[in-house]
């Protein structure tokens, strides 16, 4: 309800006289194009999705809803669109269409196609031809002959043209499965064979007369998509394949393309412990090795990486090969010119190479619970790196290509969310305006860091009407998986916490082991077994709570988290029935055998590789364990972690004679988002707890 309203989808124009964003109204989720003018101050509806749908109904196609989930974009309306290089057109796409509009003059046309659903529609450089896939092959389409050309043939739902995978998407966080050539003669696309890849079915069990969708969904030690990289003109013609050993490094993660630098891609091996950045020969398909990347547990992604320079003579990399994530730059053959940072714990990530000025804008700092901006000249010997951010929160920024003006996103603690344009110089230029609701309540949170022989950052969330003189039993809202944090200052990043406090208890999440942010050895430590680490550094750190805090009552304990946090969730009850008395478990994977390739291998290995490592990790093993109250809630449409995970931990648990609760969530994705279904899940939580913990007393 609170995130409605809110700026998303920001971009500036190259020169930076022009910010565009999305923004939907306080209470709805159908998204509308603004734009910002910096001079003025002020902004306009330059598109709405009302009027490009004239009335009709939005449709989205099977497809495009699974891209959206993958995303987890749960807006509708106008959820995407794209600036062209020039900033004097925009591309949106809409229901089915594709729209072309010039900025300046509001001029807009639709193009035509010969059927069906446009996925990924992107603008050639000079905006003069527009791409997209549709039913499963690669379109070109001129702006201004409105001819349309089919570029491949043969796509159908197990051979697919210019579409990402299902684990590209879902965890190498990349969407897009095409890619322009700067010159606009060329397109690189991903051709993907789905041939023996496992397919899974979901049913809507409320209408059993409906016929269920078919995904196909690589589960952990099964086979991956077949995926290639070819080269086609955009004109039409013959496929130059990329040529690459795909049998040692069958993942196609990272594909970068632009002016005056080679096409360039990382490739993985399946282990995910070895990649190679190389660069492609367009005419030939050639390709040439810059660099090699090893690790003995793991290998993360940086996005944004590699950032070539503007002459294509040389290129930003992020590495983890010192123990801790570095900023080097590297010639164009791959050779290290020299590193911009220290192996540092709290790096995250780039946000812009600005040349002109000659630094890198990266986001990081020393508190894990923070994400600041600081500028790291590409000389060391001309400065040295400037913190430009100071207020503790979480920070980002957009710039313009010229580097003149810049979206400062703030989210920190006791405010709303901001979106403040600057000049490069930092001072303000404006804001871009939230429509959203402000939240009636303000959490009451105290950060901290306890633990014997780590240190593990916590927040404690207390009722507003708090009594330091009762107990009051704990809730611990959990993820406890790798990539991801639940302790980080931001702005009302802490509602529902709050809420469920205001009930009578004391809230609190800690980051252990496997979180990022504290380097490479803090977040290795769960290779190979995803619970016995995180369970150990959750109790420790809950007991290091307990002794610090007399107000928390630790024979009442409960723990609630969803996905991972789900998982978690379901575990700790089964396995540390001692320490947690409670939980709710909200769409759990109960056994990484069922989840996909590319998140579990990571971790965990093969199953044939490690099955006792994926025995002792899977909730089924520990079912016949469970003495606790324990509610599962998951949505029957899920297509990330599918409803049977669930069904099998249901079917364990009556099997092993134990009571549980279970709530299927009729028609709901991974994703719970609208109002009512969020409601629901909340509600079942706290009543949950209050039954079974009993508010302070």
């Amino acid at each position: 309800r609170f995130r409605a309203g809110r700026p998303t989808a920001i971009s500036l124009t190259l020169d930076g006289r022009a910010v565009l964003f999305l923004r939907s109204g306080s209470r709805d989720v159908v998204q509308d194009l603004y734009a910002y003018d910096v001079a003025t101050r002020k902004e306009r509806v330059l598109l709405s999705a009302a009027g490009l749908l004239a009335g009709a109904e939005e449709h989205l196609s099977v497809e495009e809803r699974a891209r959206r989930e993958r995303q987890r974009q749960s807006a509708r309306g106008i959820t995407s669109y794209q600036l062209s290089h020039d900033g004097r057109r925009i591309l949106v796409p809409l229901g089915g269409r594709l729209f072309v509009v010039e900025r300046l003059t509001g001029a807009m046309r639709g193009l035509k196609s010969t059927g069906g659903f446009p996925i990924d529609p992107r603008f050639s450089r000079d905006a003069t031809q527009v791409a997209c896939v549709r039913d499963h092959d690669l379109f070109v389409t001129g702006v201004a002959s409105g001819e349309e050309r089919r570029l491949t043939e043969g796509g159908n739902a197990t051979v697919t043209n210019g579409e990402a995978e299902f684990v590209a998407q879902e965890e190498m966080a990349r969407s897009q499965g095409y890619w322009w050539s700067p010159d606009g003669r060329t397109l690189a696309y991903q051709h993907t064979d789905l041939t023996g890849v496992e397919v899974l079915r979901i049913a809507d069990p409320a209408h059993p007369e409906r016929a269920p969708q078919s995904w196909p969904y690589p589960r952990a030690g099964t086979q991956n998509a077949a995926v290639t990289l070819g080269l086609i003109p955009a004109a039409g013609g013959r496929t130059t394949w990329v040529a690459w050993d795909r049998e040692r490094y069958p993942y196609l993660t990272t594909v970068v393309w632009t002016e005056n630098a080679p096409l360039t891609i990382l490739v993985q091996n399946r282990a995910q412990t070895e990649e190679v950045l190389m660069t492609v020969d367009p005419a030939t398909g050639a390709t040439t090795p810059l660099l090699t990347e090893r690790d003995d547990a793991w290998l993360n992604l940086s996005p944004g990486m590699p950032a070539w320079t503007r002459d294509g003579r040389a290129f930003l990399w992020m590495t983890e090969r010192r123990g801790a994530l570095q900023l080097e730059l590297h010639a164009r053959d791959g050779a290290l010119i020299r590193a911009l940072t220290p192996p540092e714990p709290g790096l995250r990530d780039g946000v812009d190479l600005d040349e002109a000025h000659g630094m890198v804008w990266v986001r990081g700092g020393d508190d894990p619970t923070e994400t600041q901006l600081f500028q790291v000249p590409l000389d060391p010997r001309r400065g040295k790196r400037v913190r430009v951010t100071v207020e503790p929160g979480q920070h980002g920024a957009v710039f313009s290509e010229d580097r003149s003006t810049f979206v400062h996103s703030l989210s920190a603690l006791g405010g709303t969310p901001r979106w403040v344009v600057r000049a490069r110089d930092g001072r303000p230029l404006g804001e871009l305006r939230s429509v959203g609701e402000t939240p009636i309540l303000t959490p009451h949170l105290e950060f901290t860091v306890v633990g014997d022989s780590l240190q593990f950052h916590a927040v404690i969330v207390r009722p507003r009407d708090f009594d330091p003189k009762r107990r009051y039993p704990v809730i611990v809202s959990v993820y406890g998986g790798p990539h991801s944090q639940t302790v980080t200052k931001s702005a009302q990043g802490y509602l529902v916490q709050q809420w469920m406090a205001d009930h009578g208890f004391i809230v609190v999440s800690l980051d252990g082991r496997g979180t990022p942010g504290r380097g490479r050895a803090w977040e290795r430590a769960i290779k190979g077994d995803l619970i016995d680490v995180p369970l150990h550094d959750q109790v420790e750190g809950l007991v290091a709570l307990g002794r610090r805090y007399r107000e928390m009552d630790l024979t009442r304990v409960g723990i609630t988290g969803w996905s991972f946090g789900g998982y978690f969730s379901a575990m700790a009850v089964e396995r540390r029935p001692a320490v947690y008395h409670a939980a709710v478990a909200g769409a759990p994977v109960t056994d990484w055998r069922d989840y996909d390739t590319y998140y579990t291998e990571r971790y965990m290995g093969r199953p044939d590789d490690n099955p006792k490592g994926y025995a002792a990790a899977s909730a089924l093993t520990w079912a016949k364990d469970l003495s606790r109250p324990l509610l599962i809630l998951h949505g029957t449409a899920d297509d990330n972690v599918y409803f049977f995970n669930s069904l099998k931990l249901c079917e364990a648990l009556v099997r092993s004679g134990r009571s549980f609760e279970f709530v299927p969530l009729a028609g709901y994705t991974h994703m719970v988002a609208d109002s009512l279904g969020v409601a629901q899940v909340n509600q079942r939580t706290i009543a949950h707890f209050m039954r079974y913990l009993g508010p302070g007393r």
